[in-house]
């Protein structure tokens, strides 16, 4: 093997813990491509630019990602609940100038702590209600409105010097599975994804995202055989040279069970590497001794043939312009307040949200009553992670907290209280759907701040996201 790339330039592992690692530092002086970080790296915004600094002393040339969606999805925020609004609620409210504002935010937020990658914007189509990863991470329902949000939210981040990243190549929307923990599938035929699917990532292409994620989804339409990440025909042969796509490919998170499940990490980087993917995105709690394996597992791909020079040579160029991408950028703006998206205020969010009729009747006629709240609280989505959410990130503490292993039992109201249920996705969960139909006899009024099915009658309010700013909102507007 005599090319000069080692393997280590496309990997982009994450650790544990608030401090760089010495092995990370290590990797990094040895040339790896990148870290990821987690909530697990983020204590406060002082620590973080040491940590960053920290990084880009061992790597100048270091790609430093985080989740940050602007939205439920927070590691910024994911300690107190994001202030932000989320990309449902944006789509609602459909103000593309106000979508550009929060991209921009979340862009100078990122840049001031020393970030040059967000892991978004989320760009799926969510067109299954039941989806349980998506869900309110994603822009709308309609094809159109995603892409143009998508674009507006894609040139707010990168006008800062953030670089950003479509999500999850082809479309993870139209799943009722989480690539998390098992291989979903998007069984629907060439047109409909060429018209549904991929439309938002063409807009995102030709507004010129620098970077696009694919999943870990099967697609039979284009590749019967081999996940998106997997699949040459899906990389290369329709995002690079169907749609034109020339930015940098990242992987959905390796070991994730739709990646590596069956085959482990190692296994699942080299074949990433050989369909397309240029920088691996390995997970959370990685280890030294998994840096070599992995790169032991490219090599040996590189000797069979199935990786080239070539592949990893382009792969480790297209990384590098990334980075180069970010390096110029204009200065941050004098008046910026951290946690504050200019323009966007509690009465605003709230005027985005669904408020059916029996909602604002049961309001007026209970006006002032005390209110008991009712925490519908689902398993953590493992792409939120634990975090504070919707009124109960803002101080508010439950009366009764129902859970799937816990349902009400014997919990009543106390006479006169105006009972309030919030939940999220509260139609696809039976022991959610229980606590409501038995609630309903003392009129209770029933938020969802997930994805709502409002058919169901399961939602009297939605609020579209369940971010801490969203709960604000649903506060205010009850109170």
């Amino acid at each position: 093997m005599s090319t000069s790339v080692t393997p280590l330039a496309v990997l982009m592992p994450g650790f544990e813990g608030t401090t760089l690692p010495e092995w990370v530092e290590r990797r990094l002086r040895e040339g790896m491509g990148g870290v990821c970080l987690f909530a697990t790296n983020v204590s406060t915004p002082a620590q973080l630019k040491e940590l960053t600094s920290a990084i880009l002393a061992a790597n100048p040339d270091a790609v430093i990602s985080i989740d940050e969606e602007g939205g439920d999805v927070s590691r910024l925020y994911q300690a107190q609940g994001s202030p932000f609004p989320g990309n449902a609620l944006v789509g609602r409210l459909n103000d593309l100038e106000l979508t550009r504002a929060v991209g921009a935010q979340v862009g100078w937020e990122l840049r001031e702590v020393g970030v040059n990658l967000t892991l978004a914007p989320d760009v799926d189509v969510n067109s299954n209600a039941s989806n349980p990863v998506i869900s309110v991470r994603s822009f709308g329902a309609s094809p159109a409105l995603v892409g143009e949000h998508g674009v507006a939210w894609t040139q707010g981040v990168q006008s800062t010097g953030v670089a950003a990243n479509a999500k999850h190549f082809p479309g993870h929307g139209d799943t009722a599975q989480d690539s998390h923990v098992s291989l979903p599938t998007v069984d629907v035929d060439a047109e409909t994804l060429a018209s549904r699917e991929l439309a938002p990532f063409a807009a995102a292409i030709a507004g010129g995202v620098a970077s696009i994620m694919s999943s870990h989804i099967m697609v039979p339409a284009i590749d019967p055989v081999n996940p998106a990440t997997f699949s040459h025909a899906i990389l290369d042969g329709l995002l690079r040279g169907q749609m034109g796509f020339e930015g940098a490919i990242v992987s959905d998170a390796l070991d994730m069970v739709g990646a590596s499940g069956e085959i482990g990490i190692p296994a699942a980087a080299a074949r990433a590497l050989a369909a397309g993917c240029d920088l691996l995105c390995i997970g959370t709690a990685n280890t030294d001794a998994q840096m070599d394996q992995i790169v032991a597992a490219i090599e040996e791909a590189m000797a069979s043939g199935d990786v080239t020079e070539e592949r990893l040579a382009d792969a480790a160029a297209r990384i590098g312009r990334l980075v180069a991408s970010t390096r110029e950028a204009p200065a941050a703006p004098a008046d910026l307040v951290r946690g504050e998206v200019p323009g966007l205020t509690s009465a605003r969010i709230s005027g985005s949200f669904y408020v059916s009729e029996a909602a604002l009747s049961g309001l007026e006629a209970r006006e002032g009553a005390p209110v008991a709240w009712v925490c519908l609280e689902p398993a953590a989505n493992i792409a939120v992670g634990p975090s504070p959410w919707g009124p109960f990130a803002s101080a508010v503490e439950a009366d009764a907290v129902v859970t799937p292993e816990h349902g009400l039992g014997d919990w009543a109201p106390r006479e006169g209280q105006l009972v309030v249920v919030v939940g999220k996705d509260n139609h696809r969960h039976a022991w959610a759907r229980e606590a409501i139909d038995a609630l309903r006899v003392h009129g209770a009024i029933v938020v969802d701040m997930g994805w709502p099915s409002l058919e169901d009658g399961y939602a009297d309010i939605a609020t579209y996201g369940a971010s801490r700013a969203v709960g604000a909102a649903l506060l205010e507007l009850l109170q």
